[in-house]
């Protein structure tokens, strides 16, 4: 497609001096990527903090309303899994167990783990296995490992391997992989419920969470109004994960920092683009008034700057996503616990960003072009 005239001008009048064309970029790109950078990050530790939610994959799940995070278990009475089960719309419901726990390897060392434990009857929440079988978690002392970025802090077991928990004996019987990994850098085993409890220590309530499914959407309103009258949360899988996210916004440090990062970031982009750009206004300032005597339009000006301001503005744009993407990749490669991930909601973000920053330095620039006189440039 051919650029109408007074726009190759303006490209040719953008390029002509590639130093500041070049700090242009550097500007905008620089601003781009961190803050891609920033929020990829966070989207990454949200993502992970929710992973135990995502990978069990509960319509509905049922806690104590003061549980903010997953890992964050309030036990709730043996009694509410017989209460749960007798509410009109329920189609099933089952006790899930989680909880941290010691183990020792084969040599001797001691590793953190998060420990599972699914239904004994149902194992609802089961991962897929990638070796071994599901049906032997039912044999004596049976764990499954899930192969992710932390497998390897367990030794790389196989099938077989055994270990200690708590003075008791385990052997994986199977490997599994799940859909995302999780946050605090553990190893996970999944087990039975009943064997979970009885290795590890635990107050005299055991059931984390109860896992519902129900007949149909409708019911989940229903489910949910008799738990709070037990005194209880009921929450569907997506406002489980939305309470998560807004519990590492709000009420840690980690979502104020992302933000302050994301705006200086944005102040950046913003203070050297402006500043360039306005310095190259001032440069081609007899250049501009030249047009405008030779009967350019006001109006036809204010399109050259635009379209300079938004070709500065998207190339740089599209060079810091990248730049972005091809590190945030290098260091999965290199670090495989690496919590972070590229959504559209951060490209949106930049890009809004980066069309606030286009349009000010356009601000600027039209002000001082529309304001020279053709008989002042050619006066000087």
């Amino acid at each position: 497609m051919k650029l109408p005239g007074h726009w190759r001008i303006a490209y040719k009048l953008l390029t002509n001096d590639r130093g500041k064309f070049f700090a242009l970029l550097v500007g905008i790109t620089f601003a781009v990527f961190l803050m891609v950078m920033m929020t990829s990050i966070f989207s990454g530790v949200l993502k992970r903090s929710s992973a135990t939610v995502t990978n069990i994959g509960a319509t509905v799940w049922i806690m104590d309303p003061a549980v903010n995070t997953v890992a964050n278990t309030i036990p709730v009475p043996d009694y509410l899994l017989d209460a749960v089960r007798s509410i009109p719309g329920v189609r099933y419901a089952v006790p899930m167990y989680t909880g941290g726990a010691l183990v020792k390897l084969r040599s001797g060392h001691f590793q953190s783990v998060s420990v599972i434990g699914l239904d004994d009857t149902t194992l609802f929440g089961r991962p897929p296995l990638e070796a071994g079988n599901i049906q032997d978690i039912y044999g004596e002392n049976g764990f499954i490992v899930v192969r992710d970025a932390e497998y390897r802090k367990l030794e790389n077991p196989a099938i077989g391997t055994e270990f200690e928990l708590n003075d008791h004996r385990g052997v994986i019987v199977g490997i599994a992989r799940v859909a995302a990994g999780g946050l605090f850098g553990v190893p996970t085993l999944y087990t039975t419920y009943n064997r979970a409890i009885q290795y590890i220590p635990s107050t005299r309530f055991t059931i984390s969470y109860i896992l519902v499914e129900v007949k149909s959407q409708a019911a989940i309103g229903q489910v949910k109004r008799e738990v709070t009258r037990l005194g209880y949360l009921a929450l569907t899988r997506d406002e489980f994960i939305a309470r998560i996210s807004d519990f590492y916004k709000y009420q840690t440090g980690v979502g104020t920092n992302i933000l302050l990062m994301t705006v200086i970031s944005f102040i950046v982009g913003l203070s050297i683009s402006g500043q360039t750009f306005y310095t190259f206004i001032l440069e081609n300032l007899d250049k501009f008034g030249a047009l405008k005597a030779i009967g350019a339009k006001s109006r036809e000006l204010v399109y050259m700057i635009l379209f300079q301001a938004t070709f500065t503005s998207l190339t740089g744009y599209g060079l810091g996503v990248g730049l972005c993407t091809l590190l945030v990749t290098l260091a999965k490669l290199r670090l495989p616990n690496y919590a972070s991930q590229i959504t559209y909601g951060n490209l949106g973000l930049a890009l809004g960003m980066v069309v606030l920053i286009a349009a000010m330095s356009s601000y600027i620039g039209i002000r001082k072009i529309l304001r020279i006189e053709a008989f002042d440039i050619f006066r000087g």
